[in-house]
């Protein structure tokens, strides 16, 4: 019995060496994928899932990978394309105004970068994407088009200025269709002179837009109301 014993003391024992030994020379990482526990992963490994995420759509995956190479590897080599990446993800699930905050801060953190006209232009695509029909607050509307311009101005030549140059327009012509649907509002309300206030501010600043004739048909419509109201007073 005593021999036995001894024998199972030897035999625990070489099996604890063995075992000391596997974590010896697979460290914690071993330990760590063994018991289901997560692994530390290099800047690089946290680049590469979330690129990968994005070319297969998983960007709720991919932000999380970006912002965890972002939060663990500050000074990496990849933080600054992780930062424009995550923007880029948030943007991707229709977070908007999260995705602006994120192109912002990269903005005021890498002024000079490369990247800065692509950002300046996906700052007014996140208020651009939030534009709604034209019988609502036009304040995105606004946002969108001073971005735009921004970028225009500071980078004409560029890729991005061309197409903030189309979007200027579309901006523009949400905004004269705003002026005409609340012209119309007030003009069916018997509201005249602030009909006519409307459709003025509509001539004025959009007159080639597409709705300048029947602005001006309205204005017209304005003045006979009010004389009517005036000769039978």
């Amino acid at each position: 019995n005593s021999l036995e014993m001894n024998k199972s003391h030897v035999i625990a024992g070489w099996l604890f060496a063995g075992i000391f030994l596997v974590f010896s020379l697979g460290g914690c990482a071993w330990f760590d994928r063994f018991f289901g526990e997560d692994v530390e992963k290099s800047p690089a490994e946290l680049m590469n899932d979330g690129m990968e995420n994005i070319e297969r759509g998983r960007y709720s995956a991919a932000t999380e990978a970006f912002q965890n190479l972002k939060d663990r590897y500050p000074y990496s080599k990849f933080a600054i394309t992780a930062e424009l990446k995550l923007a880029d993800t948030l943007y991707k699930r229709e977070l908007y105004d999260e995705a602006f905050d994120a192109y912002d801060e990269f903005e005021r953190l890498h002024p000079k970068n490369s990247n800065i006209p692509y950002v300046i232009y996906q700052k007014g695509m996140c208020h651009f994407s939030q534009v709604s029909t034209i019988d609502r607050d036009q304040s995105n509307t606004n946002a969108a088009k001073g971005q735009f311009e921004r970028l225009v101005r500071k980078f004409p030549t560029t890729e991005y200025a061309n197409r903030a140059r189309r979007k200027i327009r579309q901006c523009y012509i949400s905004l004269a269709n705003y002026e005409l649907y609340v012209g119309h509002y007030y003009y069916k309300m018997k509201k005249y002179r602030a009909a006519m206030g409307r459709y003025r501010y509509l001539l004025e600043n959009y007159p080639d837009l597409g709705q300048y004739h029947e602005a001006l048909e309205y204005l017209s419509k304005c003045k006979d109301k009010l004389a009517e109201k005036q000769e039978n007073s």
